[in-house]
């Protein structure tokens, strides 16, 4: 057991150790058997970010994903509440209180995803995968790898940075058609995996993880796999807090933000070296009722 100080209640409190007998599920257990996997799960750790949940899982579950691990670091914003009003989708909250552990978390989810998951993304709740190429869908991508290519067990794909574009408060229509303004080259990727392909060290960097001897990694064309990120937080959960001066050069923080709750000089305007609409105008035809034009979050 490990006892825990709550930072919303402030009094310790006794959590269950993360070590347990049984991680991988069987015979169904934990949402999925081993007959009819989902095709595509996705894996996130977050802090306080209940309110951009409803658009990253509506949109995902629109493009093919099946089912969602919610890794909750501390969260006090009633993402409880959130997850409850969609029931229609298959997802499930961890708690997971512990400060830099993402690796562990991520660990723990590879495991628990073995048994009702073909592939696993590992992505953060401002990254959308977006296909660009007309009438290619997640499926077929994913298809063609299980199917053609046994031995791919990861598909590491391009983030672009997407920066304020224009706003100075998160937009009401959301993530993925407000910020349509990014930066020119991506500076980090991320993967989507094969679980049972995964070393039994389950070794990983964040996003990456060690694969079995055998199994190997493709880099996505850009043409057919993105993520869209953007930058609407100072810094990752699993960083120090914004405040802190500690590593202030670390990418899980927002670039050029600082630690003073000050907002930098053309602020809203940075990180715009190209205008970039492509998942904006595809979301708007996807998602957007004909007659009003309101999105469904």
């Amino acid at each position: 057991m490990v006892s825990v100080k709550d930072r919303a209640r402030g009094v310790p409190h006794i959590l269950p150790s993360v070590a347990r007998p049984v991680l991988i599920p069987r015979d169904g257990a934990d949402g999925g058997e081993q007959e009819g996997k989902h095709q595509m799960c996705v894996c996130t750790m977050l802090r306080n970010q209940a309110r951009f949940l409803t658009e990253w899982i509506t949109y995902h579950g629109r493009i093919g994903v099946g089912r969602w691990f919610i890794y909750d670091n501390n969260s006090d914003d009633a993402i409880e509440e959130t997850l409850r009003g969609m029931p229609e989708y298959n997802v499930t909250r961890h708690a997971w209180p512990w400060v830099k552990a993402q690796e562990a978390g991520f660990a723990h989810c590879a495991l628990r995803a073995r048994a009702s998951c073909q592939w696993v993304a590992f992505i953060d709740v401002d990254e959308f995968l977006y296909l660009p190429s007309p009438g290619l869908s997640l499926q077929e991508v994913l298809s063609n790898y299980t199917t053609s290519f046994p031995q791919i067990a990861e598909l590491r794909t391009a983030c672009h940075t997407f920066g304020p574009s224009g706003h100075r408060v998160a937009p009401p229509e959301g993530v993925t058609v407000g910020y349509t303004c990014r930066t020119s080259a991506p500076e980090r990727h991320k993967s989507i995996v094969r679980p049972e392909a995964l070393s039994t060290s389950l070794i990983n960097v964040v996003h990456h993880f060690h694969l079995k001897e055998g199994f190997r990694y493709v880099n996505m064309d850009r043409a057919t796999m993105v993520f869209k990120e953007k930058f609407y937080r100072r810094v990752a959960t699993y960083v120090a807090d914004w405040q802190d001066e500690e590593n202030v050069g670390s990418k899980d923080r927002a670039p050029g933000l600082g630690t003073k709750p000050v907002e930098p000089p053309n602020w809203p305007s940075r990180f715009c070296d190209v205008k970039d609409p492509g998942l904006r105008n595809r979301v708007l035809r996807i998602f957007a009722d004909p007659t009003t034009g309101q999105l469904p979050w």
